[in-house]
């Protein structure tokens, strides 16, 4: 059987899988195994390929990441964190809906995990929404859009896992993302401010509330600061980092503001754990999904279909790409389709001289993106089922809001100069930069 009908099968097979309700893990091995039949490749080779995917040093860092988010939401401090967003944004055109946004941009830099994002936010921050009534179908929207935010800034684990796979620099990736995220960010105010609804106009915080909500939050806020001054000043990897921040959240956080909750650390412990479990082996079906389309040169196919088009040209490639992923995010989840599509990207790449960081800042951008579409749309989804609104609704009421994802995307395309433009000035061997042999400084490719 030829390799195109082979690698059609297995696709055909993996969505029939998923819309039958099949775990994504499950479905992956599914649309893999009618593939290694075909293929006549031994089942041997591939179950190796699948623990290859899981053996990656890099990885570790995600499940302490993890740690972090279980920690700071069951350990009751999110409040901390919600009054200072408030104090900061909360007189502010739309009022909570503002401060869904500059809660997310915190909260973010602590667990790094969308799906945590929302789902804090839709417990902490939806029900005052529906108080101040605020309508169920925009709650949703603004809360999935606000959380992919968590993909794009340190310590995103949608970057440890691009990084790991990509052989990439994750802390270039950290850096790089800052730009995308900060522009959803103020996007998200900006339609919030214009286009979102009124809200309950609040009198602005006094200076001494402003001060009182900041000291009251310090020590949640010192964790992206230990995150980013570490990986930073290279004390320590991301991994190492987010051992630090657990460590300070179990020494200082937790003892200082809810002692009683220390009882209580084996069950978070093991929910962490239950929870890394889940893209730990989608991580392993995906690898073998993406090794064996790599072996039936389906990545190799695709590549030479996008240059046919592009040429070498790095905007077109990148363009392409993002339609691509576009698409394939529609159906699949960031972390297997960076796995299965890795070859693919390196390709590319190579083949528009693109820099391995922009490439992935731009396309973890596009994956973010894709949480909120549909028809899968995973975090608009989770956000929906939280607040208690139909998927339906809740996409309607998205809508408006791609047009901040798309022009954020398009900016990070075409202005790699100013994404790039942190990591060069921090870290610049972590985007290719070499030291000068005839001075001082660095020179960039």
């Amino acid at each position: 059987m030829s390799a195109p009908l082979i690698l059609t099968l297995m696709s055909v097979c993996f969505l029939a899988f998923g819309y039958l309700g099949v775990p994504v893990p499950f479905a992956l091995m599914g649309g893999v195994f009618v593939g290694a039949l075909l293929a006549d490749v031994s089942l041997a080779a591939i179950l190796q390929k699948v623990f290859d995917g899981m053996d990656n040093e890099a990885l570790l860092a995600i499940p302490f990441f993890l740690l972090v988010g279980e920690l700071m939401s069951s350990a009751n401090v999110v409040g901390r964190i919600a009054n200072l967003s408030l104090a900061l944004v909360g007189h502010v055109r739309g009022g909570l809906s503002q401060v869904v946004t500059v809660f997310s941009m915190f909260f973010s830099e602590m667990s790094g995990s969308t799906t945590a994002d929302v789902a804090v936010m839709s417990r902490a921050l939806g029900p005052p929404m529906k108080k101040e009534g605020y309508k169920g179908p925009f709650i949703a929207a603004i809360i999935a859009a606000a959380s992919t935010i968590a993909a794009l800034v340190p310590p995103s684990i949608t970057a440890v896992v691009y990084g790991a796979v990509g052989n990439v620099s994750i802390a270039g990736l950290f850096m790089a993302g800052f730009v995308p995220g900060f522009m959803i960010g103020i996007g998200l105010m900006i339609y919030c401010y214009f286009f979102g609804p009124l809200g309950t106009r609040r009198k602005r915080a006094s200076m001494g509330e402003l001060v009182r909500t900041t000291k009251d939050a310090a020590l949640p806020l010192m964790i992206p600061i230990i995150l980013l001054g570490g990986i930073l000043t290279g004390w320590f990897t991301p991994t190492e980092a987010g051992v630090v921040a657990v460590v300070w959240i179990l020494v200082v956080i937790i003892p200082t503001y809810n002692p009683k909750h220390i009882r209580n650390l084996p069950y978070d412990f093991c929910v962490a754990g239950l929870i890394f479990s889940l893209p730990l082996i989608t991580i392993g079906a995906a690898n073998a999904f993406g090794w064996l389309l790599a072996y039936l040169r389906g990545a190799i196919v695709i590549a030479e279909w996008i240059t046919s088009i592009a040429g070498h040209d790095p905007h077109m490639i990148m363009l392409l790409m993002v339609l691509l992923f576009t698409i394939v995010g529609d159906f699949i989840e960031p972390v297997p389709t960076i796995i299965i599509f890795m070859p693919l990207v390196n390709a590319l790449t190579q083949a528009g001289n693109i820099n391995p960081v922009h490439m992935g800042v731009v396309l973890i951008a596009t994956l973010a993106f894709g949480l909120i579409t549909p028809p899968y749309g995973l975090v608009l989804l989770m956000a929906s089922k939280f607040v208690g609104v139909r998927f339906s609704q809740a996409l309607r009421a998205a809508l408006p809001i791609y047009v901040v994802f798309l022009a954020t995307i398009g900016f990070a395309i075409y202005f790699p100069e100013v994404v790039l433009w942190l990591p060069k000035h921090v870290i610049p061997s972590s985007v290719g930069c070499f030291p000068n042999p005839n001075g001082a400084g660095y020179l960039c490719p």
